[in-house]
């Protein structure tokens, strides 16, 4: 059986929902860990049943170590400083052989079993950004991604896990220092400084905006008739970063190219799901909005007097999300690069 964690809080519920459903049609066999980061998805999530699913509450997780460290962390700094000691809590309380966390903006296309199969004896398998040229970020956001990590609970598998999360306790910002730059910087000097470190080579893992640019797709011929293939691998899992849902309902798609057979057999099927999945909890919890929507009216009328780099670093965290959302607008503003759903 596959093991598989991840956490999010209610602004991510549609997309880790729609990550469970990605699991339920692609992997007969497996078990997901979700660590629910405030207590409205932590309801929600124990309310409804979901197959091959344990919810862990964030009171039941958290320890005096991330506690120590909780204030000084924005709500995301916080989340990237706890996704090794994710792992480590499934590990060491269901007594798991291997755990594997993944983003939870993920969607599994075809089984991920080949990339656990493809690890063979190593302990851990860590999956490259595989950047295009035109978007390498590799010095500043590092050459591998969280995205989909597997730790085996081995000897050698628990030195890298205690070593990162050490490391996150130590330094986890949403910015470049130093050679570091969040929780996943730290991951560019495991095959150099750890034994059993095994890169993933399948083009199939980690599909993403940034690395579209370099393959070609097509559908596969009968009886894969719905099999998407990279440069004629199955597509195993896309990486949806960045995907941000406008109050024009219009989704941001992060500034990149993207070709028009992703946007067609792949965002456009996603951002359906997410609708669709966020319609029917706002059914169920009035009110609620698991999308976070940005609403462009009110940050386009946020008189930005400041340097937004330099804004961004003094305000309090209390206005972090709406500087993040001040940040995604002028970002938008400069690409135009979004889709609706047709």
């Amino acid at each position: 059986m596959l093991n598989f964690c991840t956490l999010f809080n209610v602004n991510y519920l549609a997309k880790g929902l729609a990550l469970h459903r990605s699991l339920l049609a692609n992997c007969s066999d497996f078990h997901l860990y979700i660590f629910a980061f405030d207590d409205e998805t932590h309801r929600i999530l124990s309310e409804n049943t979901l197959a091959y699913t344990t919810i862990v509450a964030l009171a039941d997780f958290e320890n005096a170590k991330l506690l120590s460290v909780k204030s000084d962390r924005s709500v995301g700094e916080y989340c990237w400083t706890s996704t090794p000691f994710t792992i480590k809590y499934c590990l060491d309380t269901y007594g798991l052989d291997h755990c594997t966390y993944l983003d939870a903006d993920l969607q599994f296309y075809s089984n991920p079993k080949v990339l656990i199969d493809e690890m063979g004896d190593n302990s851990v398998l860590i999956t490259p950004h595989n950047y295009h040229p035109k978007y390498d970020a590799s010095a500043i956001a590092g050459i591998y991604c969280v995205q989909f990590l597997t730790i085996k609970n081995t000897t050698a598998g628990l030195k890298v896990l205690n070593w990162w999360a050490q490391a996150c306790i130590k330094w986890c910002y949403a910015r470049y220092e130093d050679g570091k730059m969040g929780d996943q910087k730290y991951l560019d000097s495991w095959p150099y400084m750890f034994d059993g470190v095994h890169i993933c080579h399948d083009v199939g893992a980690g599909l993403a905006p940034w690395n579209l640019l370099n393959y070609e797709y097509t559908l596969a011929p009968h009886p894969e008739a719905h099999t998407i293939l990279v440069d004629k691998d199955p597509l195993i899992f896309f990486h949806f970063h960045d995907l941000q849902y406008l109050s024009n309902d219009s989704w941001y798609i992060g500034g990149y190219d993207v070709p028009d057979f992703v946007s067609k057999l792949i965002y456009q099927p996603y951002i359906k799901t997410l609708l669709g999945l966020n319609t029917q909890l706002q059914t169920q919890y009035p009110g609620i909005d698991t999308l976070r929507t940005i609403n462009i009216k009110a940050v386009r009328d946020f008189d930005l007097k400041f340097k937004i780099g330099s804004y961004v670093m003094d305000v309090k965290k209390s206005s972090r999300e709406f500087i993040t959302d001040v940040l995604y607008l002028n970002r938008i503003k400069h690409y135009k690069n979004y889709i609706r759903v047709k």
